[in-house]
């Protein structure tokens, strides 16, 4: 090849490279296996911490003794199904952190296909990053320093402001936004999935088609504004606009009196709450500690100090049955499907839409104790007892509702309503779901 030939080529190459017609180097494939074998690593965290970003952790059947941290975006860490890849850390904090504390700028991490158990804390921690992805994992029997007769959780990190009480459940996103928990089976931890605003704000996630049982001593699936974590100036920083959608929660917080919603939307009192513009859509929420669906607010001008915002919730499309009733502040006359309390505080908790749920087998359907307000439609109401009971001053649009007769409410049979504020006609002469579906 004369030496025009060879600038001709190199020239070629050059363009095809901007042009992004050469491809880059494929990302690697790292393996682990419990012997280290056949090129492999042996432990997990050895391959995380000598992974690029692209690359894809294999993790072959077997128990990995260890807690990982990942702090490197863009990369993939795959066990070969739960029950196979098992991740003990056991006499550790953390199982499994994605760790966009300490790595600003974390995104667009995978772990999948692992059981994840006995941590200290966390199963598995989000902290500060994005576009996380946490799939079809078993996550069980975590949050082991728990001393539940105080509560405390002896060792827990100081950026972890409102976790003394359950170690941060089994699932914990702080600070992450546009990430998905999807399909994982979470169980026998202290609790199932929390996300809070301790490290940032926890914003546009996907909560779905998980199942979250038997967590004994706090709720199924939680949004709760905490305390910032030390060092930031902001009062709250916000859980909104995520999306808990197709999960069943059932049989949470059964161990101690007033623990366990199957979804929470909660305030810890600690200042100006913000729990704004989410969505709990086609769940399953049934036999929980407290009812489905239970907003706690503890704040508010009855005690001379701002309002938390709890505004402008959805409840869409759920099926609630069998819950236990709220207690302390937020207390319900009974068992409950949803509770939208303001508790002792009184902050008005506004917009809240309850729509095409299916609501049975509990003593109030719908509590409503706050002065703000609520729009409650093309809801199946089957108590045939309390349908909507409202204790404070409050007001509820609870037209288009099925009483569970086509007589509507106090007709026979039917439900009723309790307390002033409450506008019901018209109603609806026939379910809005068909019987045997939901």
């Amino acid at each position: 090849m004369n030496r025009l030939q060879i600038r001709f080529w190199s020239a070629l190459v050059c363009c095809l490279s901007l042009a992004g017609l050469v491809r880059p180097v494929a990302a690697n494939t790292l393996c682990v296996n419990p012997a280290g074998s056949g090129g492999c690593y042996k432990s997990i965290q050895t391959a995380v911490n000598n992974a690029s970003s692209g690359d894809i952790i294999q993790v072959a059947k077997g128990t990995y003794h260890e807690a990982v941290v990942i702090g490197t975006s863009s990369i993939s860490l795959i066990g070969a199904g739960a029950g196979a890849s098992i991740i003990d850390a056991t006499g550790q904090g953390v199982a499994v952190h994605v760790d966009g504390m300490d790595n600003p700028g974390l995104h667009k991490v995978i772990v999948a296909d692992f059981t994840v158990e006995n941590g200290n804390f966390e199963g598995i921690l989000v902290t500060n990053a994005s576009d996380v992805t946490i799939r079809d994992n078993q996550v069980q029997f975590n949050d082991k320093a728990l001393v539940i007769s105080v509560p405390v959780c002896p060792g827990q990190p100081p950026f972890e402001t409102g976790e003394a009480f359950d170690c941060g459940e089994g699932i914990h996103l702080s600070g992450a936004n546009h990430s998905v928990v999807a399909n994982n089976d979470v169980e026998n931890n202290a609790g199932g999935i929390l996300l809070s605003d301790d490290t940032g704000e926890t914003s546009d996630n996907l909560i779905t088609g998980n199942v979250v049982a038997n967590n004994p001593f706090d709720c199924g699936i939680v949004m709760a504004s905490h305390a910032p974590a030390p060092g930031s100036s902001a009062p709250h920083l916000g859980i909104v606009h995520n999306t808990v959608s197709g999960n069943k929660s059932t049989h949470n917080g059964f161990q101690v009196p007033g623990a366990g919603a199957g979804v929470g939307i909660f305030s810890d009192g600690s200042g100006v709450g913000l729990v704004s513009g989410n969505v709990i859509i086609e769940n399953e929420l049934t036999d929980n500690g407290l009812p489905g669906v239970a907003f706690h607010s503890h704040v508010g001008p009855n005690f001379g100090l701002p309002a938390d915002n709890l505004n402008d919730n959805l409840i869409i499309g759920n099926h609630i049955s069998g819950n236990g009733a709220d207690l302390f502040d937020t207390a319900t006359p009974g068992t409950a499907g949803i509770n939208i309390s303001s508790g002792a505080g009184g902050s008005p908790i506004t917009g809240t839409l309850v729509s095409g749920n299916v609501i049975s087998d509990e003593d109030d359907d719908i509590v409503m104790a706050t002065p703000g307000y609520a729009n409650v439609h093309l809801n199946d109401l089957l108590r045939k007892g309390v349908g909507i009971d409202n204790l404070a001053n409050g007001t509820v649009d609870a037209t288009d509702n099925w009483w569970g007769c086509p007589a509507g409410p106090g007709g026979p049979g039917c439900s009723s309503v309790e307390g002033a504020g409450i506008s019901w006609v018209p109603w609806l002469d026939h379910p809005v779901v068909p019987v045997g579906k939901k």
